[in-house]
């Protein structure tokens, strides 16, 4: 799914040069990242109060989301990465995960309801 996904990121640039194949490649490791800090986030308050739950979901939603907003300006500012690639390779990479998180969301929720 990761390869198949990389390979319509470089399709979308047309014949990409290596700046924009690293912006491919970072935008790609920030959506990985994003990713396994929301699962980490999610299975570390799962079975705590509803609370410390929506504190940790929340409040790590608004960390992660400040803390990809300052990896994206590092890369283009910082680093010099090409804008286009990097944007369209950072949300193709974060529609593919989120879909692929709800899928095991709704596993998972399946699983404990029919425990019960």
């Amino acid at each position: 799914m990761i390869a198949a996904s990389t390979l319509a990121a470089f399709a979308l640039v047309a014949a990409p040069d290596a700046p924009a194949r690293l912006a491919i490649a970072f935008g790609a490791a920030l959506a990985t990242l994003n990713t396994l800090a929301a699962h980490a986030l999610l299975t570390w308050s799962e079975h705590r109060s509803t609370k410390v739950f929506m504190g940790a979901v929340l409040g790590g939603m608004a960390a992660r989301l400040a803390l990809m907003l300052g990896a994206v300006v590092a890369g283009v500012l910082g680093l010099g990465l090409p804008r286009l690639p990097l944007v369209v390779s950072l949300l193709a990479y974060f529609a593919l995960f989120q879909a692929l998180e709800l899928t095991l969301q709704q596993r998972h929720a399946r699983r404990a309801a029919e425990a019960r």
